[in-house]
């Protein structure tokens, strides 16, 4: 998998060498360890959110997930050594832990903890020990059916299906083809929110139930008709397909966002400009909103 480089100065002295490596060559690809006791989700998870800070360079990822004994690791040490690179890790056997860390000394290669720190810092500041439990965080509790539930929904009312069931969601977002509808909802629905989603057509009138509900939060997206345009053209080029369509004209697009924007006004729905947002970002965003939208819902105390 071609990502983004992340490298950690913990260590400095240890891999230096690599790091002199990468600067004299200027290599754009290397190897990426992930390695994990459990699923892989918050290593991977939070690698991404690091390895995007830096440009034009592209990793070969290798993911270790569900790491429990000395043979498992053994085999990671092999494939280290054949495919040497930073390791990113969560372990909490310090036997594995060990392991890894000396193999990774030996090869003066970075090896960073993610959950180390922070589980160290507020132990020291809970004064209390902590029970080192492989895969602890994915434990299959309530908030783990909640959220697999969410996705559930999220996925049946995708592109305006079921949209009679809307009034079930916690939000609904309403744009236009191409304005990140869908991976915004399957985002929110991860994060255990209930997200159905109605595209918005010019001239095509929308689902009823839309104006009739009362507990979801209605979210408008919008966009410049410019990115608009370049999303689309490549949507169409990805898929073969005739760009001499209204799809892509640029005066039809301004008047389809125009008008969308003025269904939101009318129903005075928040709108998320997602021009030079990100998906995150926009989600963080709605999740703000609805905080906000639930306040008001709530029934005023005598």
């Amino acid at each position: 998998m071609n990502t983004t480089v992340f490298i950690h100065n913990t260590m400095h002295t240890h891999y230096q060498p690599v790091h002199s490596l990468y600067r004299k060559n200027r290599m754009k690809t290397f190897n990426l360890h992930l390695v994990s006791d459990s699923t892989g989700e918050t290593v991977s998870s939070v690698a991404r959110a690091a390895l995007a800070q830096f440009n034009d360079l592209e990793p070969e990822e290798f993911s270790w997930t569900l790491v429990r004994t000395k043979t498992q690791m053994e085999r990671i040490l092999t494939a280290i050594k054949e495919n040497p690179g930073p390791v990113i890790y969560t372990l909490v056997d310090n036997n594995l832990r060990d392991m890894l860390k000396l193999e990774c000394v030996k090869r003066g290669l970075p090896c960073i903890a993610i959950l180390a720190p922070v589980v160290s810092e507020l132990s020291t500041f809970l004064g209390t020990e902590t029970h080192a439990s492989p895969g602890k965080q994915h434990e299959l509790n309530e908030d783990y059916f909640l959220r697999v539930e969410a996705i559930n929904y999220t996925l049946a009312h995708d592109d305006g299906q079921a949209h009679w069931e809307l009034e079930e969601a916690d939000i609904v977002l309403v744009g236009v083809s191409r304005t990140s509808k869908s991976p915004t909802c399957v985002y929110l629905a991860y994060k255990g929110y209930k997200t159905a989603n109605i595209p918005f057509v010019h001239g095509c009138p929308l689902p009823p139930s839309l104006e009739l509900i009362k507990k979801p939060l209605v979210v408008g997206l919008t966009i410049s008709p410019e990115r608009l345009q370049q999303i689309r053209k490549t949507r169409l080029q990805s898929l073969k397909q005739d760009q001499d369509t209204n799809y892509v004209d640029m005066e039809y697009m301004q008047a389809e966002i125009a008008e969308s924007r003025k269904l939101y006004q009318k129903h005075k729905w928040p709108v998320i400009d997602v021009t030079r947002r990100s998906v995150e970002e926009t989600a963080a965003t709605i999740i703000q909103y609805l905080k906000k939208h639930q306040e008001k819902m709530e029934p005023k105390s005598a």
